[in-house]
């Protein structure tokens, strides 16, 4: 143990975790363990990881928010190239944070990574050049699962950082872009997803 420092309940959110992994550098680079089942142990986190995703994105790339409808996923979520703002938003109907964000902002300088348990809708913006993002889920991928909540919401609030634009009622891209004038990128998809209470009715 000793490999990996575990920041908990991460904005008040039950279960939500930021990780930072021991670096061990000198004049020809650095090595670090990303995962070790033992030092995950020890910490209290109990779980089997069973598929590894990689994407590439450009800057203004938002993608999400998205949560497993059926089958949903325990991630653990880094950033291996350029600068990403990761969000997550608790979706647990019994949760005394139900509809509540927490952000953190996940680049290959600080190789911090974020575990957002099962529950959550998540989402990510790049905010560099160009991001390298990987992540790994507890269950496998299931075609036609994804649900997703509009990431502009107005009822969750999510501060995106370098962000500007005015809210039209929808989630779609409009006048938003970042501070520096790129454009935000979203997939069709992504611009069609409704607000939290449109989606959740209880």
């Amino acid at each position: 143990m000793g490999k990996i420092t575990v920041e908990k309940n991460v904005g008040g959110i039950e279960g939500l975790c930021v990780i930072t992994p021991s670096v061990f550098g000198d004049n020809r680079g650095y090595f670090m363990e990303t995962y070790n089942e033992n030092d995950m142990k020890e910490a209290g986190i109990n779980i089997t990881f069973v598929q590894d995703n990689q994407s590439m994105s450009t800057k203004g790339v938002l993608r999400g928010l998205h949560f497993q409808k059926e089958f949903p996923q325990t991630k653990l979520v880094r950033a291996i190239k350029g600068s990403v703002f990761d969000v997550a938003v608790d979706l647990r109907a019994d949760s005394k944070t139900y509809g509540k964000w927490y952000g953190v902002e996940l680049t290959e300088e600080n190789k911090k990574q974020f575990l957002i348990p099962k529950g959550f809708a998540h989402g990510f913006l790049v905010l560099s050049d160009t991001a390298e993002f990987c992540y790994k889920c507890d269950d496998f991928y299931h075609p036609n699962d994804e649900g997703g909540l509009a990431w502009n919401d107005p009822e969750i609030g999510i501060e995106w950082p370098q962000t500007v634009g005015d809210y039209q009622g929808n989630c779609q891209v409009g006048n938003y872009r970042l501070t520096d004038g790129t454009p935000l990128n979203l997939s069709e998809k992504d611009q069609k997803w409704l607000g939290i209470k449109d989606t959740f009715k209880f």
